[in-house]
């Protein structure tokens, strides 16, 4: 299963594909007792969503039989016992894929020609993403990170692993010669390598980045780098060989202390709006901002939820689940419109925007 979304993968799944792209979206849990029903409601989502492309007449029958086939074969790559908050599965003619979401999703089955990212785009701003880099003399790991652990990354030429023929990096370390060892030159062309692929890999993917290592290595990496400067040193060594529990175990202090930093800053920026007449709150008000690109900062608080209905496109009323056009999901609309026109978005812990019910923004003009 998929947990990762970079923007290179996210413009692959939106693009345009020969109808029909099923999307199928499901809510999951990760522990007993809420999970038990989890096996059945996923069997019967793709049962509704067979069923769908059966009585659709747009569907041949040659396509119909290829994307049923790749549902069934989405299916058997679930693993439930790994489950997050939703779970999304995606089938067109010759492709399919399944993405574990770490943000809950309201079941839905929905046939177009592109997939239905947008529930993947709010997890993906929720997570908070961000890479670690754990260096050594010998190895450099890439780990991407999330709001609860770290896996490591296979991408950008990671890991980089560097001949030992001439040294013996473990052994230096455990005789006190590691300064020596990032004196070498042949380190400094290593670590520059890495830097420089790091370097690359940001471009790409653009996230916070954590740097651990001993302080030589660190001391090193800055003398000789230039993309790594601006990221946390954690100095803590051992972690470019090591699990990935250890090496989350090593920056989660780290990373929470980012995250209350980010969050007081959130405040002051709406309170600094509110006195500029450059604050919008509450979903209505903040989701026809939204609409017409004016936000530049989103704030929502993590496990803020809304189901609506749109009032002839003026207002958003409220509404119960399964009525007639509600839309179960309309935070995570407004989170993927911000993010397409360029917002920043952030997600709170609950209770923080409570004057705000729940989201607000701060607006460009």
């Amino acid at each position: 299963m998929e947990h990762a979304l970079s923007p290179a993968t996210l413009a692959e799944l939106r693009r345009p594909r020969p109808y029909p792209a099923v999307s199928v979206l499901t809510p999951t849990h990760r522990r007993e007792p809420d999970n038990a029903q989890d096996a059945v409601r996923l069997r019967n989502v793709v049962a509704d969503a067979k069923k769908q492309l059966e009585t659709d007449p747009a569907v041949s029958r040659e396509r119909r039989i290829d994307v049923v086939r790749q549902l069934e074969e989405a299916l058997a790559e679930v693993d439930l016992t790994h489950a997050e908050d939703g779970l999304a599965i995606f089938a067109a003619p010759g492709e399919h894929q399944v993405w574990s979401l770490a943000r809950p999703v309201p079941e839905r089955v929905v046939l177009s020609d592109t997939f239905l990212t947008r529930n993947l785009v709010s997890a993906q701003a929720a997570e908070r993403p961000f890479w670690v880099l754990s260096v050594s003399a010998d190895r450099v790991t890439l780990w991407s990170g999330g709001t609860d652990r770290v896996v490591e990354e296979h991408a950008g030429g990671f890991p980089l692993t560097r001949s030992t023929d001439n040294f013996d990096a473990e052994r230096q370390e455990r005789i006190g010669d590691l300064s020596s060892t990032f004196r070498d030159e042949g380190t400094r062309h290593f670590l520059r390598e890495a830097d420089t692929a790091v370097g690359r890999l940001l471009r790409h993917d653009p996230r916070p980045l954590y740097v651990t290592g001993e302080t030589a290595a660190l001391s090193l990496l800055d003398e000789v780098g230039s993309a790594t400067r601006d990221a946390v040193h954690v100095r803590h060594g051992g972690l470019s060989h090591a699990t990935p529990d250890a090496v989350w175990q090593a920056v989660r202090p780290v990373v929470a202390a980012d995250g209350r930093k980010t969050v007081d800053q959130v405040a002051q920026e709406l309170e600094t709006a509110q006195g500029r007449k450059a604050y919008a709150a509450g979903l209505d008000e903040v989701w026809q901002n939204a609409r017409e690109g004016r936000v530049r900062l989103l704030a929502v608080e993590e496990n803020y939820r809304a189901t609506v209905r749109d009032d002839d496109g003026d207002h958003l009323i409220p509404a119960e689940s399964g009525d007639l056009d509600a839309r179960e999901d309309i935070v995570d609309e407004i989170v993927e419109q911000c993010l397409e026109t360029g917002a920043d978005v952030r997600f709170v812990p609950d209770g923080t925007l409570h004057d705000a019910a729940g989201i607000a923004g701060v607006l460009r003009y």
